[in-house]
């Protein structure tokens, strides 16, 4: 591919250092991408696991990245879908306690579901205090690339120097140009020329890069979609355009990697490659309930299987050892305490509420330890429907439960073992099941989560669903009766 040459008030307390002292400290940069499966790289994301990578994608610079850094296999996105994902990245806070749990469309009573779907809210608020802003305010110059998709503003309004203003995915649709598709190489460079200025003034940096890809793959390269029309199909995945648009990615990432090299801020930077939520539904060959799915995941965005949550989570940085592994639990709200400890900041001067750990202790020391949460379970919240109807889950250790709340039913996994979901332990362990549902309950009640409730005016005899989209307002997703969503994401 030619690479075409593209022009370049928080609460007191938080400041920590003086410009010189802020030099001392490394530079942030996360890398986002959007629906990119947990084995949609050509990186294999579970030393064990040789399916844990894609059959079909290729991802040459992200592997060359892993090879130098920390891989974690069981790395969670905060949300099933984008924007809740997206808002807890910014504040360090679960989707259930922001009350930011779906992107559109939402559901309401007449669109006739057995239950009736919580509303949420669609802005960042200006009186939530964001990552940038507590970096900024500690000395670090922030920018924000890419797709914002929290409105409010956008990341001007909330603590980030430089931007792309206030995107979302419509921002992607016209990004169509062969030499720089959904705007990959753009994008870095425009981040380079940000950590450039950033370095020469003697100042670290944080800068989040969020992708568009894999949205939009009919933008791909030409002459990257006739590179993997060459190639052989695979079992798991075979579309030649998200293919290629995953391939167009890697071809930026290597953009911002080799950038960091030449700007000789490689020693003293961490990067973070991460995904915001699992595959989109179709994405995948295969059907999730399926017996003999090569895929070592079952769910996709939209529920909380492991498809839906578990993402590709990667980190190189100082002190980081190459080619190493981290099987640790973590989840995309640790971030935020990650940066500060990483900066420096008094962790008593962050803002109330943060329910993320660190894992700089983590990566510091070859991938082992725990993150020091105030919780110890980590719970997914989609009280929606999407792909499947509303459910929670909790991981505690190695067990996971899944709570379906149409039909009052849960499923529990043991993820040691059972990494696909696909050996349901409620029967065989009731005392288990009944105790990680109470902590889930708990949980929810604590934060205040919103709970769908029985839609009283439901009826089975007329069509079930919502219409509208953003490409198609005048289409119609049903929620089909004849699919047996049980049988989906529901293992007896």
């Amino acid at each position: 591919m030619k690479l075409r040459a593209i022009p370049v008030f928080v609460s007191a307390g938080l400041l920590l250092s003086s410009a010189g002292h802020a030099a001392d400290r490394p530079n942030i940069v996360l890398m986002l991408s959007d629906d990119q499966a947990w084995y949609g790289l050509s990186v294999q994301m579970h030393p064990d696991m040789p399916n844990s990578k894609s059959d079909f994608y290729h991802t040459p610079r992200l592997e060359d990245f892993a090879a130098e850094g920390m891989r974690f296999s069981s790395a969670y996105a905060p949300a099933t879908v984008c924007s809740p994902t997206r808002a807890s990245l910014q504040t360090g806070m679960s989707p259930a306690k922001n009350r930011w749990t779906k992107a559109a469309p939402i559901a309401a009573a007449d669109n006739n579901f057995p239950l009736i779907p919580v509303q949420h809210r669609k802005v960042l608020y200006e009186e939530e205090i964001t990552i940038g802003e507590v970096l900024q305010e500690a000395g670090y110059r922030t920018a924000h690339y890419g797709k914002w998709h929290l409105a409010g503003g956008g990341p001007a309004m909330h603590g980030y120097d430089e931007s792309d203003g206030e995107t979302s995915n419509g921002n992607a649709d016209p990004l169509d140009d062969p030499e720089n598709p959904l705007d990959v190489i753009g994008m870095s460079r425009r981040a380079l020329d940000f950590m450039r200025r950033a370095d020469e003034a003697n100042e670290p940096f944080f800068v989040q890069i969020s992708y568009y890809p894999l949205h939009v793959q009919e933008n791909a390269s030409p002459e990257t979609i006739a590179r993997v029309e060459a190639r052989e199909r695979g079992k798991v995945h075979s579309d030649v355009l998200i293919a290629a648009i995953t391939e167009d990615l890697d071809t930026g990432v290597g953009v911002l990697l080799d950038g960091l090299e030449d700007l000789e801020l490689t020693d003293n930077t961490y990067v973070i490659y991460m995904g915001d939520n699992g595959h989109r539904p179709g994405d995948n060959n295969m059907a999730n309930n399926r017996a003999d799915n090569p895929a070592p995941l079952v769910g996709d965005k939209g529920n909380v299987s492991e498809g839906g949550i578990r993402v590709p989570f990667i980190i190189r940085g100082p002190g980081i050892a190459a080619n190493s592994w981290s099987h640790v639990p973590i989840v995309g709200f640790d971030l935020f305490p990650t940066y500060a400890e990483w900066a420096e900041i008094d962790p008593d001067n962050l803002p109330d509420g943060i329910e993320g750990g660190s894992i700089a202790s983590i990566v510091a020391n070859g991938g082992t330890g725990a993150v020091n949460r105030p919780r110890e379970e980590l719970v997914f919240h989609f009280p929606h429907y999407q792909v499947g109807s509303p459910q929670s889950a909790i991981r505690v250790g190695d067990y996971k439960l899944i709570k379906y709340y149409e039909g009052n039913l849960t499923a529990l996994f043991d993820l040691s073992t059972d990494i696909g979901e696909k050996h349901n332990l409620v029967r065989e362990m009731p005392e288990k099941a009944a105790e990680l549902e109470a902590r889930l309950d708990a949980y929810l009640a604590s934060v205040n989560a919103d709970i769908p409730v029985v839609n009283p005016h439901y009826d089975p005899s007329q069509r079930t669903g919502f219409t509208g989209n953003r490409r198609n307002p005048d289409a119609f997703f049903p929620h089909d009766e004849s699919i047996d969503v049980k049988l989906l994401y529901y293992p007896e």
